[in-house]
């Protein structure tokens, strides 16, 4: 009998992110980590089910010291030093068209980075290769810069060996720009009084 080929599910619309002050389309698969354990209030962290995968969106305080590409290697340095990475390399940095985003209305710049580095996971003593993606999107009417972040550690050939998981396909670029361009504010009262 043929194995069953893995197929797409189809991602989650408009689901609810800071209490619904955003929303964006999650890939399928994500699993809300907050259901899992805790989460800085400032994080909305997601999982996929198989693979070591994980999508976060932050929201920072808007480091105006920084302007342009420099911005986006400054949060990509800031996010692998809070992760004690080691062998950190930005490969690419590119600009971000806003008309491509739902959140072209208030968001004044916008950079895409891609880049490498080796963290090892909580217990264990042996670094891996990670594939980071970020994007940065820059809303200065609310003093703030959303970073989104998408971590591809090698694939471990293990965790889709069970049937069950075969219908369930690692995450892609595609499914992270999809994550990016998606990202609607729905209340700016989640930035305070302006």
């Amino acid at each position: 009998m043929p194995e069953p080929s893995p197929r797409r599910m189809e991602p989650t619309r408009d689901y609810p992110l800071f209490g619904g002050a955003f929303s964006a389309t999650l890939p399928p698969g994500a699993i809300d980590v907050s259901d899992l354990r805790p989460v800085p209030n400032n994080q909305e962290v997601f999982c996929h089910r198989v693979t070591d995968q994980s999508l976060i969106v932050e929201l920072l305080e808007q480091q105006a010291h920084v302007q342009g590409e420099e911005a986006a290697r400054y949060h990509f340095e800031d996010v692998c030093g809070a992760q004690e990475a080691r062998a950190v390399q930005v490969e690419t940095v590119q600009p971000l068209f806003l008309e491509n985003l739902a959140l072209r209305g208030c968001c004044q710049e916008a950079w895409v980075l891609s880049g490498k580095q080796q963290v090892a996971k909580e217990n264990q003593q042996v670094a891996k290769d990670v594939t980071v993606h970020q994007a940065l999107l820059r809303l200065p009417q609310y003093q703030t810069d959303v970073l989104l972040t998408f971590s591809q550690p090698p694939p471990d050939n293990r965790s889709f060996l069970s049937p069950e998981n075969l219908s369930l396909l690692p995450w892609s670029l595609g499914d992270f720009e999809q994550l990016v361009t998606s990202l609607t504010l729905h209340d700016p009262g989640i930035f305070g009084p302006q």
